[in-house]
């Protein structure tokens, strides 16, 4: 038995939800989010409680594993959504390094790191990008998104622990190691 599936969701008030045909689609002030619900998975939208319950559907058992895995995680998925479309998500990257600098470019986030040409990447429909100097803010209402394009800065050019350049996140701690020290 799912311990975080069992348990519904109160939907705010400001924000649609649709049930149908397998999938939920949820609508609110920041924007809308669509899922495509498992099979082992039954949603269920309530209007008079504003509330949302997940449930294993008819035929399977809280003892298939698969199963009870689909319906945590739906359930989880399903509050992640809620929380998107009213409040929003957003990460916070710093770029640091000496002429090291990242800038928009249209619907592209053009990044400077120190190679022989500048990393462009398309920024995804949904997410909001903003740079102010040296701090890159991205933010949208998919939590997937805005953590996996996040992720993909990152990516690019790693904080190193001897200098700590690189792209990092605004709350990550890098820590430092001490260089080669030279006799006397």
């Amino acid at each position: 038995m799912s311990r975080i599936g069992k348990k519904t969701l109160t939907v705010p008030a400001g924000v649609k939800v649709a049930v149908k045909d397998g999938a939920v689609n949820i609508e609110g002030a920041k924007g809308k989010l669509s899922l495509m619900v498992p099979q082992h998975v039954r949603v269920t939208w309530t209007e008079a409680d504003r509330s949302v319950a997940v449930t294993l559907a008819d035929g399977y058992s809280a003892q298939d594993k698969q199963a009870n895995a689909h319906w945590g995680t739906t359930r989880a998925h399903i509050r992640n959504m809620i929380q998107g479309v009213t409040n929003g998500y957003e990460k916070k990257l710093e770029v640091v390094g000496v002429g090291w600098t990242a800038a928009l470019a249209g619907k592209d986030l053009k990044m400077t790191l120190g190679f022989a040409n500048a990393i462009l990447m398309p920024i995804p429909t949904g997410l909001t990008v903003k740079v102010d100097k040296q701090i890159v803010s991205v933010s949208g209402p998919d939590k997937q998104t805005v953590g996996q394009f996040a992720a993909a800065m990152r990516s690019h050019r790693k904080p190193e622990p001897y200098n700590g350049k690189g792209v990092k996140y605004v709350e990550e701690v890098i820590k430092r190691k001490q260089g080669k020290q030279f006799g006397a």
